[in-house]
């Protein structure tokens, strides 16, 4: 079974037992083991079955998931600013911080 929900302003599809890096949850407070639930779903189904799709959510469909690690950093990202002829560079880096959680249950 798969869902697709909308979290963090994108959407994402997840099947049970899947482990996803969302935003920082909480702001990093959150513990271990906590679980958490997606109500935005817009579409359930099974792989080469049916599928409900949400006009624009399913509705009574959620998703459930378990806090595996409150605070985990994504890849670097290097920012390399030039101008030629100016003799002008720059070279700053960003590491995002996301929350990994591990989806326990789809319902709906």
């Amino acid at each position: 079974m798969y869902a697709i929900i909308e979290e963090s302003g994108g959407q994402r599809k997840v099947t049970q037992g899947e482990e996803i890096l969302i935003d920082l949850y909480k702001g990093g407070q959150a513990s271990q083991g906590e679980s958490l639930t997606f109500d935005k779903v817009l579409v359930i189904g099974e792989p080469g079955g049916s599928a409900k799709v949400g006009t624009p959510y399913v509705g009574g469909a959620s998703v459930t998931a378990e806090v595996v690690e409150p605070v985990t950093k994504g890849e670097k990202i290097d920012i390399h600013k030039y101008r030629s002829k100016k003799g002008y560079r720059r070279k700053t880096g960003h590491r995002q911080r996301y929350t990994l959680v591990k989806v326990t249950g789809l319902n709906g």
